[in-house]
């Protein structure tokens, strides 16, 4: 049985301090590939900590990152669009936040350095597949119900795709249009990306979170929980990792 241990940890990106959590399994010896989590438009909280928690479980070390600083959470959709659209503003910002954690989890003295890799859900999904497509270091990157126009690079920018892509996107999520999708397939076809696109059917958005369907009758946003999408997504991304880090 896992014997998971965790710890807060403090970092900054271009002077404004963030607040990541890393997890990993006390059993295991030895450094072991890292993969971050990318948080949903909320911020950095339970959920993505949960994630980060379900990675250090599957041998890796987890570490749910900060995009919006000080550890920032929204506790409704108007705090969360302000927090996101915001930081989507700068997309130079989403980079170096980005980039910053990724540093200070290969520091990390449990994690093999040279075999990392990033997950995201909605914002944080688009998040990490704009990372992948600029060419992060990174070996994979899973996306769940992501923001797939961040994964579009702007003209004249962008860089060679090296990650391993899976893309886990609901049949019936109506916040990402259809155009968005089939803009987004170009874009990997163009860049020759290693891109597995996974359609879930029946899936709305946040079909991952455990709170989607409660978010969504709350707030009357197109949200539902899906635990068998949730479920296959998750087993997949496993496969998507373990080909990516063998």
């Amino acid at each position: 049985m896992a014997n998971i241990q965790s710890e807060e940890i403090s970092y900054s990106a271009n002077g404004v301090e963030l607040s990541g959590y890393l997890a990993w399994d006390h059993e295991l010896d030895g450094e072991r590939p890292g993969v971050l989590v990318v948080h949903e438009w909320w911020g950095n909280n339970a959920y993505a900590r949960r994630r980060a928690n379900m990675l250090a479980e599957l041998g890796y070390v987890g570490m749910a990152l900060d995009m919006y600083g000080g550890g920032q959470v929204a506790e409704n959709p108007d705090e969360a669009g302000a927090l996101m659209n915001g930081l989507l503003e700068d997309l130079a910002t989403v980079r170096s936040r980005f980039n910053a954690a990724l540093e200070v989890m290969q520091a990390h003295r449990k994690v093999d350095a040279g075999n990392c890799a990033a997950i995201g859900y909605c914002m944080g999904g688009g998040i990490v597949l704009h990372m992948a497509r600029y060419g992060a270091d990174l070996k994979a990157v899973g996306s769940f119900h992501g923001a797939l126009p961040l994964g579009v690079a702007a003209e004249g920018e962008g860089a060679d795709v090296t990650a391993r892509i899976g893309v886990y996107h609901g049949e019936d999520d109506v916040l990402i249009p259809q155009e968005a999708v089939t803009e987004f397939l170009a874009e990997m076809e163009k860049t020759g990306a290693d891109c597995q696109f996974i359609p879930l059917p029946t899936a709305l958005h946040g079909f991952s979170n455990t709170l989607a369907t409660s978010n969504g009758e709350k707030y009357g946003l197109p949200l539902r929980y899906d635990e068998r999408a949730d479920a296959a997504s998750w087993n997949h991304m496993q496969l998507l990792l373990e080909s990516a880090f063998k």
